[in-house]
């Protein structure tokens, strides 16, 4: 397990081309991956796959950019965008989320500002709001007459 602290600036960091990384990584800054990672976690605040890298493992970050390929879930604060050359296997949980023609994309997609909240019970509590019920207006009609 790596965790990398820095104080001030936030810290950039690289795992290279023809690198391999396993375990659980924490970082306080940025991450370029550029090989492989495979893991139980990825926790960084900004993340980039670059066009060779690949990812094994569920990434939480504050902003994703993919370039290369990530076999697992994503759930990032701010925003996710996907490359042309993005391929992504797992579920993306964002605000913000952007994709670019040519990306290969299997998995579930849920999109919201409060991501602390189910955006389907959003959903489904705005739907039921000043919910018209064809019966009640039926009834409002044959007491008038």
């Amino acid at each position: 397990m790596a965790i990398v602290k820095t104080t001030g600036n936030l810290s950039t960091n690289i795992i290279g081309e023809n690198s391999y990384f396993t375990g659980n990584f924490s970082i306080n800054g940025s991450l370029r991956i550029d090989g492989r990672f495979e893991g139980k976690s990825l926790k960084a605040d900004q993340l980039y796959i670059g066009l060779e890298g690949k990812i094994k493992t569920n990434i939480e970050a504050v902003s994703v950019i993919v370039e290369g390929l990530i076999m697992g879930n994503i759930n990032a604060t701010s925003r996710v965008l996907l490359m042309p050359t993005a391929k992504v296997y797992g579920d993306i949980r964002t605000p913000e989320l952007i994709i670019q023609n040519g990306v290969l994309l299997e998995g579930r997609c849920t999109i919201a500002n409060d991501l602390r909240t189910s955006a389907g019970d959003v959903i489904k509590s705005d739907y039921e709001k000043n919910k018209i019920v064809p019966e009640d207006i039926f009834k409002t009609v044959e007491k008038k007459n």
